[in-house]
């Protein structure tokens, strides 16, 4: 067997194709176009190269950006006063604090005085408690969505299926794993700390990757025909790998490559999160 691709370059390509005719309609109907706020602190280099990325993702589906960037020895005070005067302006529809932050920085203060409405990252507590309660109406993080429309356009069940996400970070497992709970799949949470992690994963109708260690998921762990998720960015031998050992490909019936699976669906989802931001606080929530 070999793996077919979950090619989320291709699926991002839909996604922008649908916001921008999305905004060419509001704006067509007299509506407002929406603004994406983008933050960076710091000059690096991987850093200022996705604000760019995410930049211009919006300009090409019309989606109007600015772009401010602070020095590396900002502090979280200096931080909170530009967080604060974007959450206040109306022309702003959506907030985007690159991370990681200078180590100064205490983001979790930054993250606590967004608008929740325009936190596109949907890292803002309310969003997150939102998610963890089965709500909907909050923003949903960027990444983990990405790997639900990725799933689902590629035409993978996932009501019913037998889900584990490995990997409970904040910003990826755990809204993964809600995300498919939602879904109706039935869904195991596990991680690097995990006894006999192969007993697990070899259940898996849906495996996703996302413990942030190369290697860790090799092809006997692996459940015969089942969609494979490598969320991970590791690099080694100065080339980005995840966290799938060699042969994943001959087991697996779907597989994301790593790069071009999920980093293209996150800033997919960055700029859906964009324009549906705009929609909410100007229209009231849609669901």
């Amino acid at each position: 067997m070999t793996a077919r691709a979950l090619d989320g370059r291709a699926v991002a390509r839909q996604i922008y194709d649908e916001i921008e005719e999305a905004v060419r309609e509001r704006v067509s109907r007299g509506g407002t176009r929406p603004r994406l706020a983008t933050v960076l602190v710091g000059e690096d280099p991987a850093s200022a190269k996705y604000v760019e990325l995410k930049q211009r993702n919006a300009r090409n589906v019309g989606i109007d950006s600015e772009d401010h960037r602070l020095p590396a020895q900002t502090t979280t005070e200096e931080l909170l006063a530009l967080t604060q005067r974007l959450s206040g302006d109306d022309s702003v529809s959506a907030i985007l604090i690159q991370q990681p932050t200078p180590k100064q920085v205490d983001i979790h203060r930054v993250v606590l005085a967004l608008d929740p409405v325009k936190d596109v990252d949907g890292f803002h507590p309310v969003n997150a408690g939102l998610l963890a309660l089965g709500l909907r109406g909050g923003v949903e993080p960027c990444t983990p969505a990405g790997i639900m429309e990725l799933l689902r356009r590629s035409g993978i069940a996932i009501e019913g299926m037998n889900a584990v996400v490995v990997g409970r970070s904040n910003l990826v497992g755990r809204p993964t794993a809600l995300l498919l709970l939602r879904g109706n799949a039935t869904v195991t949470l596990c991680h690097t700390r995990t006894r006999d992690l192969g007993s697990h994963t070899r259940t898996a109708d849906i495996l996703v990757a996302a413990a942030g260690r190369v290697g860790l998921i090799t092809k006997d762990m692996v459940k015969p025909g089942a969609a494979v998720v490598d969320v991970s960015t590791n690099w080694e031998g100065g080339r980005q790998v995840g966290d799938l050992g060699k042969g994943v490909e001959e087991v697996a019936g779907w597989l994301t490559p790593n790069p071009g699976g999920v980093g293209p669906m996150t800033r997919a989802m960055l700029i859906k999160n964009t324009y549906e931001a705009e929609v909410r606080r100007r229209d009231g929530p849609s669901n």
